[in-house]
């Protein structure tokens, strides 16, 4: 039997939705056309899960031996909490060993990828295409524009934001706005993005001045007024 009040008991089940055995659904969740929970994953309450998403995948992990590689179990789970969204072909993968997490009021766009073991705070906002790598945590109300890559086994403090395309190799502290590759803050982003169209004058200019000082140095030298 469906849980009481889930889209399921009230008979409007999506074309195409798989729950795998174990999970389990609070109430008043929507799973859209396509959308597939795997085993033992468990969804809050007023949850909406869009079309084509997959909740429960396999962590990428696998160990080397010199010559292959070999999978290494993932037996954890995903843990939805109440208010989420996530968006279409959206893939959150299961934990190795004990939960990948989204807490509550967090919404995920379109195309993002969160890899086993992350835990992602309240009421965070996190645009399409990004992808988190595995074991990170991030904090409560951070917002991550489209295409940021995070690297695995960091910490993203509470209220940061990150400029769309940003790459984050490291730690974050809380409260930052932060930009590029690699991700600094978000003013001096703005400032050595301004520099960037004109590297090629500056280079033409300092190659110039370069010649200048040598021509003045080898003429003062000649002068005997330098040693």
């Amino acid at each position: 039997m469906w849980p009481t009040g889930s889209k399921w008991e009230t008979g409007l089940p999506f074309i195409g939705v798989v729950l795998y055995p174990g999970v389990e659904l609070g109430s008043d969740v929507t799973l859209h056309a396509n959308v597939v929970i795997r085993e033992r994953c468990r969804i809050g309450n007023r949850v909406t899960v869009h079309s084509g998403t997959v909740i429960g995948t396999d962590g990428f992990g696998y160990a080397p031996d010199g010559q292959e590689w070999y999978k290494i179990p993932q037996i954890g789970i995903v843990i939805l909490e109440d208010d989420v969204e996530i968006g279409s072909n959206t893939v959150i993968d299961r934990a190795a060993l004990e939960a990948t997490i989204v807490r509550r009021g967090t919404k995920i766009d379109n195309l993002v990828q969160i890899a086993h073991n992350c835990v992602i705070g309240e009421n965070c906002m996190i645009v399409s295409q990004v992808g988190i790598s595995g074991s990170t945590k991030v904090g409560n109300h951070v917002t991550m524009g489209g295409q940021v890559g995070v690297a695995g086994h960091i910490q993203i403090g509470d209220n940061v934001m990150v400029g769309a395309k940003s790459g984050v190799p490291g730690n974050i502290p809380a409260n930052q706005i932060v930009s590029g590759i690699p991700a600094f803050a978000h003013r001096d982003w703005l400032k050595a993005s301004s520099v960037f169209p004109r590297l090629p004058e500056h280079r033409k200019t300092l190659t110039s001045l370069e010649k200048r000082v040598q021509e003045l140095e080898e003429k003062l030298k000649a002068d005997g007024k330098v040693k």
